[in-house]
């Protein structure tokens, strides 16, 4: 809405809200710290270049204000440069705008103590860095001089839209709080719920806690079914369409590919799939760092509209221009590497089990979640001043570390806080925004533990599969093909291995890619009759399932389960995998492009650990333990409607309803027939349930 001078107002009432004592005192102190973190950066940065000739103190400070004069002159130009540019242009030109503006000041210095652009540059880089460093033990690990810079873009972007919109501009004071509703939907990737209840009830997240105690929101778990996947997660969130997606890796019989969800290029074959155009986000949504763009109007960092956002997007050229946006965060990243280190050979040095290598490409993952996630935040709050109607914003930090230090190990809890504390920021962002926001917290999945596969049993899943294959696959295959003549023919040259082992976390797909279609029992063991009897025995793999001539069956090492109607032989293999096990393996099977055999783990009787078929210590994408709880925390008085959330796709009914209840959303007329019968159920006291009983932290018992 256009930010107007209201009527009665006058410029004598403007300029006593612009020289109030609070804020002239606040601009006071900016100033101070502005100044004492140059002056100790600069010191600090001519005592460590050799060869710098000393000067007093006043020459010092003379350069502070050589310093503020031309940071004052040149930033606005690099950040219009930086806007000009968009994508990798303004990372690029954003890396460096800091070092041009410290390299001009040192350069202009009168006293001339540095001489020449090679030595200058030096300088200049390493003030920056010192300057990050110093910011950051000031505000001891705060997001305050983040919160300030982000107060400072989303004012500049209202006041701007203000001026398009032919509306007298208010220069002296910041515009005013938009009234109208807005939704921000905040995905905490990996997060299970009994993990962020631990954190609650430990005192460990400030924010979520606050409003769970003060009774603002409830929380709820949620079952996200299989695959408990990000992709799969998000296809039903966002699009409804959970059962497009088997796997977070999947082979395609009919093209010969294994597609890869988080891979650009294959998310955005995947996503016109999912897309009937009526997604989540259509209605002016806007899509942050997420693997699908849910039909938004704007999508950035999303994987199936790969490329870095462009220069309409002013709150990533102002995190890569801003000293405390990309500075910031790759000082911050440079400390987690070190972290890293130290976390890694921690666990190395008390033998802690199950651990993972945490070398490699994860060692660079850790800074670049930093990276993406103060990125994300900075978009958002660019969003937040527009005022887009519904942003949905994944936020990945968590779910990296899990994976290779587990999901309730230290480190990936001081994850988990940095998230709550990013949570606090938006929160304290929305006097700012266009929007009168209310905020929904949610998780795509959880994670589960325990030692990988191979760990366990000595042997990769693949090496245990070709042990089960018969000695010579090409002349059974031959056979079969013989025997069903004169039928079309079934096989086919392929280019990858005729037995295709593709693992998501402690669930796998196994294809027999020779076979345009997908074979029954009947079929595989005439080519391979050991394996499907070899792998329900494995003494590591809970779970064989596939299809009969009467539907899919499960086996285990002791019986089966025939899962279209329940029926059991010997001991029931799905037990260990909870109360919804059959209806999630029945849904997966009606995935497209679902493996030939599904494979999933088995789960440890004693501490509930699975063990993933890749080299993770903390897992998803199957069945056992905590990976199919995910949560939702949402505004007390907003009701569940779809009872129990089972699937991405009920989390993606609840919301729409939520959209309509703000205003936001008109729901299709073929949409208000379609859906499972819902009940109403409201939100009640924290229960130890976790089977999806809503919940709320009273202060009477948890305060």
């Amino acid at each position: 809405m256009p930010v107007a001078v209201q009527p009665g107002g006058s410029r004598g009432a403007e300029l006593r809200a612009l020289f109030a004592w609070p804020r002239v005192l606040d601009r006071i102190r900016a100033v101070l710290r502005n100044g004492v973190t140059t002056f100790v950066v600069l010191t600090v940065t001519l005592w460590l270049m050799p060869g710098v000739r000393a000067t007093d103190v006043v020459d010092t400070m003379g350069l502070v204000v050589q310093v503020a004069v031309v940071g004052a002159v040149l930033r606005p130009l690099l950040l219009a440069g930086v806007t000009a540019l968009g994508g990798w242009g303004a990372m690029l030109l954003g890396v460096v705008a800091q070092v041009i503006v410290m390299a001009v000041a040192l350069e202009l210095d009168p006293s001339k103590r540095l001489s020449g652009w090679p030595t200058v540059g030096v300088a200049a880089l390493l003030a920056v860095v010192c300057a990050a460093i110093f910011d950051w033990m000031v505000d001891s690990g705060t997001e305050d001089t983040f919160l300030k810079e982000a107060k400072r873009l989303m004012r500049g972007i209202r006041r701007r839209q203000a001026r398009q919109d032919g509306a007298r501009l208010l220069t002296l004071r910041r515009p005013p709080p938009g009234t109208e509703p807005g939704l921000l939907v905040i995905q905490l990737d990996g997060v299970s719920e009994p993990v962020l209840r631990w954190a609650v009830r430990a005192g460990n997240l400030p924010t979520i806690g606050r409003w769970l105690r003060s009774g603002t929101h409830s929380m709820r778990g949620w079952h996200t079914g299989l695959p408990s996947t990000t992709p799969a997660a998000q296809a039903g969130i966002l699009h409804g369409s959970a059962r497009e997606i088997p796997g977070f890796r999947w082979f395609e019989k009919e093209t010969g590919k294994v597609m890869v969800s988080n891979r650009p290029r294959d998310a955005a074959v995947i996503e016109p799939r999912l897309s009937d155009g009526r997604g989540l986000l259509r209605d002016g949504g806007v899509s942050i760092g997420n693997a699908f763009s849910g039909d938004a109007t704007i999508s950035l960092l999303t994987v199936s509209h790969a490329a870095l956002p462009g220069r309409s997007a002013r709150g990533w050229a102002a995190f890569m221009a801003s000293p405390f946006g990309f500075t910031r965060a790759l000082v911050l990243g440079v400390g987690e590497v070190f972290t890293e280190l130290h976390q890694a050979r921690l666990q190395r040095r008390r033998n802690l089990q199950p651990r993972v290598s945490r070398s490699g490409v994860f060692l660079a993952l850790r800074p670049a979640s930093i990276l993406l996630r103060d990125v994300n935040v900075s978009l958002v709050a660019e969003q937040m001043a527009r005022g887009a109607p519904v942003v949905y914003c994944d936020l990945v930090d968590y779910d990296e570390v899990a994976h290779h230090a587990g999901p309730a190990r230290p480190e990936s809890m001081l994850q988990l806080e940095s998230l709550d504390r990013m949570l606090g920021v938006l929160e304290r962002l929305g006097p700012e925004a266009a929007r009168a926001y209310r905020i929904v917290v949610l998780s795509d999945h959880g994670q589960s533990q325990g030692p990988t596969f191979r760990q366990r049993h000595g042997e990769t899943l693949e090496a245990a599969v070709a042990r089960f294959c018969a000695p010579d696959p090409a002349e059974a295959t031959s056979a079969l093909a013989e025997r069903e003549a004169p039928k079309e023919p079934e096989v086919r040259r392929s280019p990858v291995a005729p037995v295709l082992v593709v693992p998501s976390g402690n669930l796998a797909l196994v294809y027999f890619t020779r076979f345009r279609e997908r074979l029954d029992r009947e079929r595989i063991d005439a080519v391979y009759p050991q394996l499907i009897g070899g792998l329900a025995g494995h003494p590591g793999i809970g779970l064989v399932v596939v299809r009969e001539g009467d539907g899919p069956v499960a086996y285990g090492a002791a019986g089966s389960h025939r899962l279209v109607d329940g029926a059991v032989e010997g001991q029931d293999p799905l037990l260990p995998y909870g109360p919804h096990a059959r209806g999630d393996l029945l849904r997966h099977q009606d995935a497209r492009h679902v493996g030939d055999l599904v494979l999933i783990s088995a789960v440890d009787p004693v501490t509930s650990e699975v063990s993933a078929f890749e080299e993770l210590v903390g897992s998803h994408g199957g069945l056992g333990g905590w990976q199919t709880e995910g949560m939702l925390v949402h505004p007390a008085e907003w009701q569940i409607t779809q009872a129990g959330l089972i699937g991405p796709d009920a989390v993606h009914r609840q919301l729409l309803e939520w959209l309509e209840l703000l205003g936001l959303r008109t729901r299709d007329e073929e949409q208000l027939t379609a859906g499972e019968p819902v009940e109403v159920e409201d939100a009640v006291p924290l229960s130890t349930d976790r089977d999806g009983a809503a919940a709320r932290l009273s202060p009477s018992r948890d305060g």
